[in-house]
């Protein structure tokens, strides 16, 4: 055995990790959105609305969709390592486009409670399965290429907020789909929300496809990690300046508030449909960093956020059917508050439900892992 191959364990462990711990928190995100809709919760959030720990629950979400395709990329390139560029580009094209066929059917089905929802919502599945039929193609180009495009993408995307396309207007749909939130008909009278637009997320697949060399054998552990560090803190220092000149990186400007916790959650209420180049900096830098903390905490206290992060695509078609059931059970009984609706309680019962649902989520990923890791059914990982 080569000291690569001695090596490689704890990098995969640190990606998954850091996967299962972003979808955990979609999770509770996800059960905010079964439960709390009585709230009425905007994106961005109206802080003259909503209570500080209502806000920070929504908030805590934030971190999903940028890691997540963040790793998307990174994965990819590490499947690359072994099975070369061709084979990853096939892998990526075929199940970038399972990922928007399922959003067209299961994941609208389980979002809506209806097998013909009014309204075809366009969301992450969607944007991630876009961002790797994107990334078969990108991943041909020269590295410098391949990460200017990406940092061009993320960081200068804003440039194009003032192209504001009305429906019926030449280039309206494809615009739609590339940056603005637009509403498109569709052929058999229907009408599709696109939720994600979708060019500052290609930016996200190609950086984490740009950082695989990173994780391979011919850079130690502690150089990768003092890149990891280097690239999260950059991050992170670039959006304090940009946010605090309060001009170009985010459309809402930040406002000084009554109290001081006032004022630092509109510092980081950020713009994320699409997501502003302020709201990418700060979630990526912080990834970055927590990629690098999941690296030296030991693998026993974190083993159980790979087991989430080892079945990405089964995790999120089984909690939506599981959060589906739940809701439609407790209001088959009556459980509904004044709303008509479900309601929890309060911003902290959203934690607690999320946290009572990861049980059986646990132990279903753990069977499914071990399925995926036996090799029977190559179709598997897919999930």
């Amino acid at each position: 055995m080569t000291t690569t191959d001695v090596k490689r364990p704890p990098r995969i462990l640190s990606i998954d990790a850091l996967r299962g711990l972003v979808m955990l928190l979609m999770l509770v995100d996800h059960v905010r959105e079964f439960f709390y809709l009585h709230a009425q919760v905007r994106d961005p959030m109206d802080l003259a609305a909503t209570p500080p720990d209502l806000f920070l629950t929504r908030a805590s979400s934030h971190l999903c969709a940028p890691l997540f395709i963040l790793l998307t990329g990174l994965s990819a390139r590490l499947y690359g390592q072994k099975h070369g560029p061709r084979a990853t580009a096939a892998f990526l094209l075929k199940r970038g486009l399972l990922l928007i066929l399922l959003e067209v059917t299961l994941v609208n089905v389980a979002w809506a409670g209806s097998f013909w929802p009014p309204i075809l919502y366009l969301q992450v599945i969607w944007v991630i399965g876009l961002c790797m039929v994107a990334l078969a193609a990108l991943l041909w180009l020269p590295r410098v290429l391949l990460v200017t495009g990406a940092l061009a993408l993320m960081l200068g995307h804003n440039l194009l907020d003032g192209l504001v396309l009305q429906a019926g207007e030449p280039g309206y749909v494809l615009w739609s789909i590339l940056h603005q939130r637009g509403m498109i008909a569709l052929p058999w009278g229907g009408v599709a929300r696109t939720s994600y637009p979708l060019l500052p997320w290609i930016g996200v697949i190609a950086a984490g496809y740009a950082l695989g060399p990173l994780f391979t054998g011919a850079v130690d552990e502690t150089r990768r990690r003092a890149w990891l560090v280097g690239l999260g803190a950059a991050a992170l220092v670039a959006f304090l300046i940009l946010r605090a000149l309060n001009g170009y990186g985010e459309p809402v400007p930040w406002q000084p508030g009554r109290t001081p916790l006032a004022t630092a959650l509109s510092f980081v209420n950020l713009t994320k449909y699409p997501p502003s180049a302020d709201f990418l900096l700060l979630t990526l830098g912080l990834g970055l960093c927590l990629l690098t903390l999941f690296e030296v905490v030991p693998a026993r206290l974190v083993g159980w956020l790979r087991v989430f992060g080892g079945a990405p695509l089964f995790f999120y078609l089984l909690h939506l059917a599981l959060l589906r059931l739940l809701y439609d059970g407790a209001a088959t009984v009556g459980l509904v508050g004044a709303s008509g609706r479900v309601e929890a309680g309060s911003p902290a019962a959203l934690w607690l439900i999320a946290a009572a649902v990861s049980i059986p989520l646990w132990v279903a990923c753990r069977s499914m892992v071990r399925l995926k890791r036996s090799g029977r059914w190559p179709a598997l990982s897919y999930l």
